[in-house]
């Protein structure tokens, strides 16, 4: 996919998947075993600014990575790093990446005129 601009909406997501994380201190991190969520900060550049997110944990060990704000040219095989202030937490490879902002739009987009089948469906509230 070739994106019309360096900034097209296509570019950009706000939801990944990683593999199993490599965790460096604690495997994985107590506050992401009890809630099953934690905020932290990624990055998936060397020089890039850290991103807020929250992590999802799954139970094979991969976690999903929720973004504050979508991200542009993430792709599978990038590894996702994490962080908690100045300490990094781990570390894992993209291996999926949630629909892109353009996607999204166009379902919104789609939304907002049902077709006629689409309204017959909906029930009516009792």
């Amino acid at each position: 996919f070739k994106a019309p601009s360096r900034d097209h909406p296509a570019l950009y997501r706000d939801l990944l998947r990683t593999n199993r994380v490599h965790w460096i201190a604690e495997e994985p991190p107590a506050e992401l075993v009890r809630e099953k969520m934690m905020e932290c900060y990624f990055r998936f550049r060397h020089q890039m600014a850290l991103v807020p997110c929250v992590l999802t944990l799954n139970q094979d060990g991969s976690v999903w990575v929720t973004l504050v704000k979508p991200a542009r040219a993430m792709t599978p095989g990038q590894f996702a790093v994490f962080y908690k202030g100045d300490e990094c937490l781990g570390s894992g490879k993209i291996v999926r990446m949630g629909p892109s902002v353009y996607t999204m739009q166009q379902g919104k987009n789609r939304g907002e005129n049902p077709k006629k089948e689409e309204v017959d469906k909906i029930e009516p509230a009792t």
